[in-house]
């Protein structure tokens, strides 16, 4: 495959390249546009500009200047702005739109704002509009800084507070961890009680926590939405449903999609982390990018691809998604620091602490049954203790 880098360094090349079919595709049809529609075109666009490592060292720089800005003091700022002027500067809605894009594009300093907010009226204005009906949670912002968010993954009360007293600002549960301890099979619906159960005493804490919640132990939406109402009542600031099943299938995509609509409109301010097992089982695995776009339009806040290692195919869904991506960390593949590099917002360490602390147990046991010496530095006794449930 040949790929040729273009160059501008004059804002009317700009446009004139922006105008030429052969490098961008036809804008949505009508005056604003849906955030849907606005999506899939600049998703359409995006891989014509987005190859390389110069585009990815540019992409993190403007990542970091947008790390400082939150859309909904920009839609304040917008709103104020509005209100200071006459009745008819008010406006339709449609001018409350321009003036959030005349503000973010003052924000970052761009040279005529005011024309690249009625320029930008049809394609980036929809997209910032479904962007701010997203809730900036507390667990939320956690995904918009510097650096990625690394989830550690508890499967029990004291292992969620020994992390958090780690100085982890989030913790995350594992499914496997929790299904395992129960003697039961991950991924097959048998532990939505327990998981709940959980989730009450995580809730006791004094720390933020996401809930593996499988594809949410059904396929009816009806229960999917009563579960993540329990588990955000529960104290839950996110919930992850996924879209594989236990005999190894993927979901309909639509059913998916169904699922974290209703979750989010029952539940706005939960964090649905929207994740897709194309990789995780090798099944379907070019059909990620239209399954993510879906779950992304759907409402999801984040979107997971467990199993996705390959440095080009990760750098290619940060530059299509408009949500953070999720990657889960596996020892063989990129390190911390170049997912952060990639545009990476989210990694997740899965099962795999349950399954080091299976390990660890073995380990230290037949060593000791050997007679082999053990290096193991364990918390005490009394510190254990100090990790209880508060409200027990």
């Amino acid at each position: 495959m040949r790929h040729q880098t273009h160059e501008f360094d004059r804002w009317a090349d700009v446009r004139a390249a922006l105008a030429d079919p052969a490098l961008v595709p036809e804008p949505p049809a009508g005056d604003v546009g849906s955030a849907g529609a606005s999506v899939a075109w600049l998703r359409s666009a995006a891989a014509r500009f987005s190859s390389g490592r110069t585009h990815r060292r540019r992409r993190a720089l403007v990542e970091a200047e947008l790390a400082r800005l939150e859309p909904v003091t920009l839609r304040d700022a917008a709103a104020a702005e509005g209100s200071e002027g006459s009745e008819d500067s008010k406006g339709s809605e449609s001018e409350t739109r321009v003036r959030v894009v005349r503000v973010l594009a003052e924000a970052l300093g761009m040279p005529e704002p005011g024309a690249v907010a009625e320029e930008s009226s049809r394609h980036a204005l929809a997209l910032a509009e479904g962007l701010l009906r997203r809730p900036l949670t507390p667990f939320a912002r956690l995904h918009h800084q510097a650096a990625p968010l690394l989830l550690p993954n508890a499967w029990d009360y004291a292992s969620a507070a020994a992390l958090a007293a780690g100085g982890f600002p989030a913790i995350g549960t594992t499914s496997l961890g929790v299904a395992a301890a129960l003697g039961l099979p991950d991924g097959a619906a048998a532990t939505a009680d327990a998981t709940v159960a959980l989730a009450r005493r995580l809730g006791r804490g004094s720390f933020l926590f996401t809930v593996d919640a499988e594809g949410g132990f059904s396929d009816d939406v009806v229960e999917v939405v009563a579960l993540a109402e329990r588990l955000y009542a529960a104290g839950a600031a996110g919930i992850n449903l996924e879209d594989g099943r236990a005999d190894g299938t993927l979901a309909p995509v639509a059913l998916h999609a169904a699922k974290i609509a209703a979750v989010k409109s029952a539940v706005p301010a939960l964090f649905v982390n929207a994740r897709t097992d194309t990789h995780w089982l090798g099944r379907e695995q070019d059909t990620a990018p239209s399954r993510l776009a879906v779950y992304e339009q759907a409402g999801a806040d984040g979107v997971f691809v467990p199993g996705l290692s390959d440095p080009d195919e990760i750098t290619a869904l940060t530059s299509s998604l408009v949500v953070p991506l999720n990657i889960l960390y596996a020892p063989s593949g990129p390190p911390l620091a170049e997912l952060a590099a990639m545009g990476v917002r989210r990694v997740s360490l899965g099962s795999l602490l349950y399954r080091g602390a299976l390990a660890s147990a073995v380990s230290t046991a037949t060593a000791i049954r050997d007679g082999r010496p053990t290096d193991l530095t364990a918390p005490s006794y009394a510190e254990v203790q100090g990790l209880s449930d508060p409200g027990e």
